[in-house]
């Protein structure tokens, strides 16, 4: 299942309350220990730690980025 959305962050602890104000959720504290990444169990918000972001890529994007160019 796709994430709802992704955020990149930087630090493994954050708070995650689903945003808009009142309409969001309780406010969960989150911790991805060394895993780089997690989804909040509430609103399905995927945040990735920024240093792991370059991994996050589709397999093939920087591939796919450089392809046409003239060298």
């Amino acid at each position: 299942m796709e994430p709802a959305d992704i955020k990149y962050i930087d630090t493994e602890i954050f708070a995650c309350d689903g945003g808009d104000g009142p309409l969001g959720h309780p406010r969960v504290f989150l911790n991805m220990e060394g895993k780089g990444q997690i989804d909040c169990p509430y609103c399905g918000c995927r945040y990735i730690l920024k240093r792991d972001e370059a991994l996050a890529e589709p397999r093939g994007a920087a591939e796919t980025a450089g392809a046409g160019t003239a060298s």
